[in-house]
Formats: C-alpha cells, sequence, structure tokens
C-alpha cells in the first residue's frame, strides 16, 4: 500500500480489495437444534425474546395468543408487518416473551425481533426487511424529567404575584 501515491491509485487498490471479501463471507442460516432461529426485539422500554419456527403461523406473547394479548388490531396489524414484507405469511411459528413498556411499545418490539430472527433464519429475508427499516431498532424513547421542572421540559406556572 505504500505504492499509492494519487486517488486513482487508492480507488483501484480499493475495488479489487473490496469485492472479494465481500463476496468470500455469504450469510448463512443461523438455526438451533430444534430448528429455531432467536433474536431480541426492542422498543422503548419493552424487551421482547423471539422463536420462529416453520409452522402455520401460530403466534404466542407470554403464553397467550396474539389475539388475547393484543386485542387492538392495530397492534396485531403491526405485529403480522414483517410477513407481509417478506412474504412469507403463515409460515412460521411465533413464540415470544416481551417484558417492559405498555402494549404498544411491546408489539414494536416483538415486531423488531421477528424481524431479526427471519433474516437470521433466512439471509434471503434481509434485503426487503432491511428496506422497510424493520432490522433498526427504534430509539425513541421517553425523556427523563429534569429537577426544576414539571415534566421533561415543562416549567411550572409562573405567577408574579
Amino acid at each position: 500500500m505504500a505504492d499509492i501515491k494519487s486517488l486513482d491509485d487508492l480507488k483501484a487498490a480499493v475495488t479489487t480489495s473490496e469485492p472479494a471479501a465481500a463476496a468470500a463471507a455469504p450469510r448463512t442460516p443461523v438455526r438451533d437444534a430444534q430448528g429455531r432461529s432467536y433474536a431480541t426485539g426492542k422498543r422503548k422500554n419493552a424487551v421482547a425474546r423471539v422463536w420462529i419456527k416453520p409452522g402455520s403461523g401460530k403466534v404466542t406473547v407470554n403464553g397467550k395468543e396474539m389475539a388475547v394479548y393484543f386485542a387492538r388490531p392495530v397492534l396485531q396489524m403491526i405485529l403480522r408487518q414483517p410477513f407481509t414484507i417478506a412474504n412469507v405469511e403463515g409460515q412460521f411459528d411465533v413464540v415470544a416473551t416481551v417484558v417492559g413498556g405498555g402494549l404498544s411499545g411491546q408489539a414494536g418490539a416483538v415486531k423488531h425481533g421477528v424481524s431479526k430472527a427471519l433474516q437470521l433464519y433466512e439471509p434471503s429475508l434481509r434485503a426487503p426487511l432491511k428496506a422497510a427499516g424493520f432490522l433498526t431498532r427504534d430509539s425513541r424513547v421517553v425523556e427523563r424529567k429534569k429537577y426544576g421542572k414539571r415534566k421533561a421540559r415543562r416549567s411550572f406556572q409562573f405567577s408574579k404575584r
């Protein structure tokens, strides 16, 4: 690399070494002895542990059916989004345990975990899931309350007298 004197030499060196490294390590499926893939999903203060395996599309969250645990249709739709994007509806059974946060955050955590587990089970599904933004953890959390304030930024009401 000491013979690089110009930008063209640098570009030539980078283009010859990069594709060989990328093509040498294709992604391989990650599965355990029972044929499941596992991933952890997070959203707000909720953390979900998610296992997926081939099956009939049954989703169990904390030992309950999805329709019982997430009663609102919007939350059920959030859980189905990764399967819809990847075109694998009804092909995987999901078992999830969720702790922390509220129902909305828990639904987002399970969605994140399912997306990560799907791309581990079948690496070819990574591109559509990544394009939809499902593999990125949504880092928005509630801002903490500061001292001298009523809430995170709201001040106490000013009184002139």
